[in-house]
């Protein structure tokens, strides 16, 4: 039934997209998250809705704070605004007994995550990061079912909807994996329900919005009237500028629409968080003598409440007036005149009860950030392509330093563009996405990906130390045989497949191992270079086959997430009837699909 022109509320429909992300947008210090929803059929290709945040402020945004607050028992408060006001108004021993978590998702960034990895709240105590994420994804969860209830007059679950969540490209495998655990816990999907969470890449799902818009949905009008969606052969590339990553890729728009990835996701950790890392180290130079670090520790909230006034001040290019929080300014006022503070450091004053920074001071909090940039763009430019945009998106890109430079350095190149409301291009192509993943039609793959296997000995190719012996044969152990290279095109859908065979005749199981690496061709999984990611065993219980028995591996390498089918293909001819049955197990930077056949007469 249609109750209103944008929601189909067929309750068997499974064209429906409800799009959640964890973080969704990024400004320049703070990440922050939200969430859109689609509940159009597939054919009728609507504007996703977003929710509104800060209605209780006065506000009206489509993104909230990524803070989370616990209290001692690290039992779950407050989310987003709510988290964050609470614990802006908490003094003193409040303040340092609560669980104050801010942009945390850098906790994922450049490392190999496991369910024991903690995170440092704002009180220097820590917590698991699983659970962090957990509430935080519940409370979207319940929140985004509460706002479409209260928009339909119906009452839905999680089950009735495909959910996306959006994740940084740069991040590792176990990241994105992390947070697919992290989803399943909140409830999100549950055993059998896994294939309703699609992980997005967001500068993809950027990528996918920005490539319909028009001429006027840009800032600055720098390209024709035609969107690029429709101009075959243009290639652009896509910095998602957040507050923690700067996350780029680089397209080619194919006929009919669809994306070809032409160089693997890049960017680094150089966000608009490290301009608000610059302007504490440039605070504590002000208020030395240990002030500055007496007053954050013993002021969280406050330190909160100033940096969030600094957010606001540094999307411009001008002088800017930061008022002294009493307790900063008292502090100071022990140890001298506070006007003493301000004579040895050059661009910044004191001003009647605030602290005055210069244009240029505040240019100079962005250098490193900006450095960063420039040399991940310069290294894809000086490639072998022909790029005839840069769009900048997220919520760093409203920082008109941040245009201003990218501008400066690559305008006589490519034409730079940044959309209307920058930090929504994520979260909108995100449902674009979900309801179409075969927009990306192909990607590069980010590293050489292989498996462990065997094969007959020879000595004039093989080390001796590898040999042994099995069913009376000399065999090699640790064979890296490729699946697929490094920089290799993989179409989104493209099933890689390969038979293997056992080494021994009454072998009742096959061991699957996987490693990955940057180069091209190694020889041996124990070289240096290649790291093990994941490994799973097939059951191969009817051993009258022998060695002859086979195994089918089915690989897909082309989709946002890698998935592996393993199947006992002998096990299952000697039965005439099939029951099979789909494991979905998550292993560190895969996710992998069992498939047993088990057979019954």
């Amino acid at each position: 039934t249609d109750r209103e022109p944008s929601y189909s509320l067929n309750k068997h429909l499974t064209n429906r997209f409800l799009f959640l992300s964890l973080p969704l947008f990024n400004t320049p210090h703070l990440t922050v998250c939200g969430y859109a929803f689609s509940m159009t059929l597939k054919e009728k290709q609507t504007d996703p809705v977003l929710k509104r945040w800060g209605k209780e402020l006065g506000l009206d945004t489509p993104k909230t704070p990524t803070c989370i607050l616990f209290n001692e028992e690290e039992e779950f408060l407050k989310f987003g605004y709510e988290a964050k006001i609470t614990y802006t108004n908490m003094h003193g021993e409040a303040a340092r007994e609560h669980y104050f978590f801010e942009a945390f998702k850098m906790a994922l960034y450049g490392t190999t995550l496991n369910r024991d990895v903690m995170i440092k709240a704002a009180n220097g105590k820590s917590m698991e990061a699983l659970k962090i994420f957990t509430e935080a994804l519940r409370y979207l969860k319940e929140d985004a079912l509460e706002t479409i209830s209260a928009k339909t007059g119906r009452k839905f679950i999680a089950s009735d909807f495909t959910w996306v969540l959006t994740v940084p490209a740069i991040w590792d495998p176990s990241a994105k994996q992390f947070m697919r655990e992290a989803a399943t816990q909140a409830g999100i999907v549950t055993k059998g329900t896994e294939d309703r969470l699609v992980i997005a890449l967001e500068p993809e799902a950027a990528s996918v919005w920005c490539k319909k818009l028009p001429a006027e949905g840009f800032i600055t009008q720098n390209h024709g009237g035609d969107s690029l969606e429709h101009s075959p052969g243009t290639q652009y590339i896509v910095v998602d500028c957040g507050g923690g990553t700067i996350d780029i890729t680089v397209h080619e728009v194919l006929d009919g629409g669809a994306l070809k990835e032409l160089h693997k996701a890049s960017g680094n950790d150089l966000g608009g968080q490290t301009v608000d890392k610059k302007f504490k180290e440039f605070l504590r130079e002000i208020f030395c003598h240990g002030v500055w670090d007496e007053y954050e520790s013993n002021y969280p909230s406050e330190v909160q409440k100033l940096m969030y006034e600094f957010t606001v001040l540094k999307q411009e290019d001008e002088d800017v007036q930061i008022i002294c929080p009493f307790n900063l300014g008292s502090l100071a006022q022990r140890r001298q005149e506070i006007e003493k503070f301000f004579e040895t450091v050059r661009g910044v004053s004191w001003h009647d009860g605030s602290i005055k920074i210069s244009k240029q001071k505040m240019k100079s909090f962005f250098i490193e950030s900006l450095n960063g940039i420039t040399e991940s763009l310069r290294e894809i430019l000086d490639k072998d392509f022909n790029i005839q945009f840069i769009l900048l998106v997220g919520g760093y890109a409203e920082s008109k330093i941040l245009r201003g430079h990218i501008n400066d350095q690559f305008g006589d190149q490519c034409n730079v563009l940044c959309p209307f409301r920058p930090q929504e291009a994520v979260v909108k192509g995100a449902v674009k996405f979900g309801r179409n993943p075969e927009v990306v039609a192909s990607r590069k793959s980010a590293f050489t990906y292989g498996i462990a296997t065997c094969e007959e000995f020879d000595e004039s190719r093989h080390k001796a130390e590898k040999k042994f012996t099995a069913d009376g044969c000399e065999m090699c152990q640790d064979i890296f045989m490729k699946l697929v290279e490094i920089d290799e095109n993989v179409g989104w859908n493209e099933t890689r497949e390969h038979i293997l065979y056992p080494v021994e005749a009454d072998q009742i199981a096959m061991g699957f191992r996987f490693y990955r690496t940057e180069r091209t061709n190694p020889k041996y999984v124990d070289e240096w270079g290649l790291d093990d990611v994941g490994s799973f065993t097939v059951s191969m219980p009817d051993t009258r086959g022998g060695r002859a028995r086979r195994v089918r591996l089915e690989i897909m390498f082309g989709s946002t997430e890698i998935a592996a089918t393993a199947t006992d293909i002998n096990h299952v001819m000697f039965f005439c009837n099939n029951y099979s049955i789909k494991v979905f197990v998550l292993i560190p930077g895969f996710i992998l699909f069992f498939l047993w056949k088990i057979c019954f007469k």
